[in-house]
């Protein structure tokens, strides 16, 4: 009860410094663009001989904006996103720029789930292979997945005195049920009546892990694994059966180990590594290293897909990432609105030949996902539109999916989720035994108070939500069935809320083929038969300094989280989730669970 109050006042507390330090932000981030706006909003000239610097510790989206890469200095360098798009489009152009020598991989840590980091090392392994340049990678410490990204490099260096992680991976949840008996709250989790999979509001209602939970996760872990331990042995030619026993047997204990296991091909201080870049990247000795880092080397460059004019036809890419919501969109949600106006732009827009959705969403609103799919489907009757799944495309991601023309997904891609729930939380007793409030009134009717948090579901109340939830399901199924050719009760047996792997989800029927953002738009223009075309991303992002407030908001809070709280700043994101049960509303298309992989 006192983390819980903690957390309370915190958040309140939150808010309230939230505004000071905004001001104070903005006061600053003016004076700072005030005299630097000018030079940052000039295209970058890249000198010959330069290094594109990659270093990658900064939250990964998919969608960047270089408006707010110009603002990677002073107090926000290092806290701006990355576009993934950004990422792709500067090393394809890198292999082809003559005044850059080759990449810098300076691995600190990653922000972003696994099928994004599959996709920036197949295109470093694409990279090498047609540029011929070379790939160096370095870190003081590398984690599993700083390491997964890193094999992609001709050759991977750590600090002497630096730790690699070779563990295998790990999921874990927290469970609230014990939180929630202490506050006298009563979760009402209601899923399709044969959704056993749908486990999601479980962390709110029991105390571990269901067996049909505990199934799709080991599952889950396998494939993502797999795919770590084929990138790992194709790279550093050690044998799969190896990889694991290095990782059962904790054989890498510090940075020795990592060498004698073949798992680096050097410990080496910073100092030592930029001479080998030099030596590497054809630059004599006695000349300083000319690094550009992707901010910078993003605004030198146009993308080859978006030189020409609309004559040539264009491909849109539209982009779905977060939550699904019902109305506008926000930061880190999909609004259903935004979204479904963004998709109907492309469908009455003639110039635009074939569409692109790239979709990372664990799902969320029903209704909001019901509203988008409809907007696809439109959209796939007039013109192409083919599926790139991101990190997760599930339960209300893949709603949004299913009627795509064709679907990609990555190895390491979490979809499906096939599979519906409702949450109602009861809160009498809380409000009557911890805060002393009791609840009385009148009603003209017998359910009109049937969604309230002061009293609890009656059975026949039950009944009747579970009921919508079990038509819903159906719909979903029928929606899946229609988009993939598939029988309802094919759907049905695959989905019942379970999650996959693309791998299975393509060997499922879920997915058409394997592949990233790229091979998607590859696709979707030879199913438009353009030869050129001018790529136009969607929705419209939100000008300068629109996006510069949204930013430092979310800057400001993170700030506030960390001052106030400290250590438990991690714990206070626990505590929103537990609250998201007593605020959930209508039926939930949302994956089963929150994949935190360490």
């Amino acid at each position: 009860m006192r983390q819980f109050l903690k957390f309370m006042f915190a958040s309140m507390l939150g808010t309230l410094l939230i505004g000071v330090v905004l001001i104070f932000l903005f006061v600053g981030a003016l004076v700072a663009i005030g005299s630097s706006f000018s030079t940052a909003s000039q295209p970058t000239t890249v000198r010959d001989g330069s290094i594109l610097h990659l270093q990658l510790d900064q939250q990964i989206v998919d969608r960047g904006n270089k408006d707010e890469l110009m603002l990677d200095f002073g107090p926000f360098k290092g806290t701006m996103p990355v576009g993934l798009n950004q990422v792709l489009s500067s090393l394809e152009n890198a292999k082809t720029d003559d005044n850059i020598k080759g990449v810098f991989l300076d691995l600190t840590g990653l922000q972003t789930g696994s099928a994004t980091v599959k996709e920036i090392r197949d295109k470093l392994v694409r990279f090498k292979k047609e540029s011929g340049k070379p790939v160096i990678a370095f870190s003081d410490t590398y984690t599993q997945g700083t390491y997964y990204l890193a094999t992609a490099a001709d050759q991977v260096f750590l600090q002497p005195r630096g730790d690699l992680q070779y563990t295998g991976l790990q999921s874990e949840y927290m469970f609230y049920k014990g939180l929630f008996e202490k506050l006298d709250i009563d979760v009402q989790f209601i899923r399709g009546s044969n959704n056993k999979f749908k486990s999601f509001g479980e962390v709110f209602t029991e105390d571990h892990m269901s067996d049909a939970n505990r199934e799709q996760n080991r599952a889950i872990l396998n494939g993502l694994w797999d795919e770590v331990q084929t990138a790992v042995s194709e790279a550093r030619g050690l044998d799969k059966v190896r990889l694991n026993t290095i990782a059962d047997s904790l054989l890498v204990r510090n940075a020795d180990d990592a060498l004698k296991l073949g798992l680096v091909d050097g410990l080496k201080y910073r100092d030592e590594v930029l001479a080998v870049l030099h030596e590497r990247m054809g630059i004599p000795a006695d000349d300083e290293l000319e690094f550009v880092s992707l901010s910078k080397y993003v605004r030198s460059f146009t993308p080859d897909d978006m030189k020409y004019s609309s004559t040539k036809g264009k491909l849109a890419v539209i982009y779905a990432e977060g939550d699904i919501m019902p109305g506008e969109s926000s930061e880190g949600t999909i609004g259903g609105t935004d979204l479904s106006a963004a998709i109907r732009e492309a469908r009455e827009d003639s110039s635009i030949k074939a569409v692109v959705l790239r979709v990372n969403s664990p799902g969320g609103s029903g209704l909001a996902s019901d509203v988008i799919w409809r907007e696809v489907e439109l959209c796939k009757q007039v013109k192409p539109v083919v599926v790139s799944m991101g990190d997760v495309a599930a339960s209300g991601g893949y709603y949004i999916s299913a009627p795509a023309t064709h679907i990609f997904a990555e190895r390491n891609t979490i979809t499906g989720s096939i599979g519906v729930f409702g949450i109602i939380p009861n809160m009498q007793g809380f409000f009557k035994n911890k805060l002393g409030i009791t609840f009385d009134g009148e009603k003209t009717n017998k359910h009109a108070d049937l969604f309230t948090v002061s009293r609890p579901l009656t059975e026949e109340e039950k009944r009747i939500i579970q009921g919508y939830i079990d038509d819903f399901y159906q719909g979903f199924t029928e929606r899946v069935a229609e988009g993939r050719k598939m029988t309802v009760a094919q759907v049905d047996s695959i989905g019942q809320g379970r999650v996959w792997t693309g791998v299975d989800a393509q060997r499922l029927g879920l997915v058409d083929e394997l592949g990233g953002l790229d091979a998607a738009i590859s696709k979707a223009a030879e199913l438009a038969n353009l030869s050129e075309y001018r790529r136009v991303e969607l929705p419209v992002q939100k000008d300068f300094f629109e996006q510069l407030m949204q930013d430092l908001n979310g800057t400001a809070r993170s700030w506030v989280a960390t001052q106030v709280l400290g250590e438990d700043a991690a714990l206070l994101k626990q505590y929103q989730k537990a609250k998201q049960a007593t605020e959930q509303r209508g039926i939930q298309a949302r994956m089963p669970f929150d994949l935190v992989i360490r």
